[in-house]
């Protein structure tokens, strides 16, 4: 605010005709659709997860499959990764919510958890979220 501007609220306020407790302030928003903190983290951790252009590849190739799962033998090559590194992106699909993981002897089969990637999208707006 300027110094002009300052002048003339202030002069406003001093003349009566804007009550200094009526004078405008600001109010940080705190609407009911505001998101709580606790949901905010788990988006956030959420969408970090998905902010890697390898794991949007890995969600793209698992939920475009057939049978709606992928072995982990099955993704190094499409992707150009190592094992080790297809299977750190996985761990943290995983962990974060988005993929399910399930043993079968020596390999783990992955596919998308129901209701995971809807749910983000819900997220954006408040009027849909969960």
């Amino acid at each position: 605010m300027s110094i002009e501007a300052a002048r003339l609220s202030e002069e406003r306020i001093c003349a009566g005709r804007i009550d200094a407790e009526q004078a405008p302030c600001c109010v940080p928003a705190q609407g009911e659709d505001a998101l709580p903190a606790e949901e905010a983290e788990v988006l956030a951790a959420r969408f970090k997860a998905l902010a890697d252009p390898h794991r949007l590849r890995i969600l793209s190739i698992v939920s475009s499959s057939d049978t709606a799962e992928t072995c982990v033998c099955d993704l190094s090559e499409p992707l150009g990764l190592r094992q080790p590194t297809v299977s750190h992106h996985l761990k943290i699909l995983v962990e974060a919510g988005l993929l399910h993981r399930e043993k079968r002897g020596v390999w783990a089969y992955f596919s998308l958890v129901p209701g995971a990637l809807d749910s983000l999208a819900a997220s954006l707006t408040a009027k849909e979220r969960p």
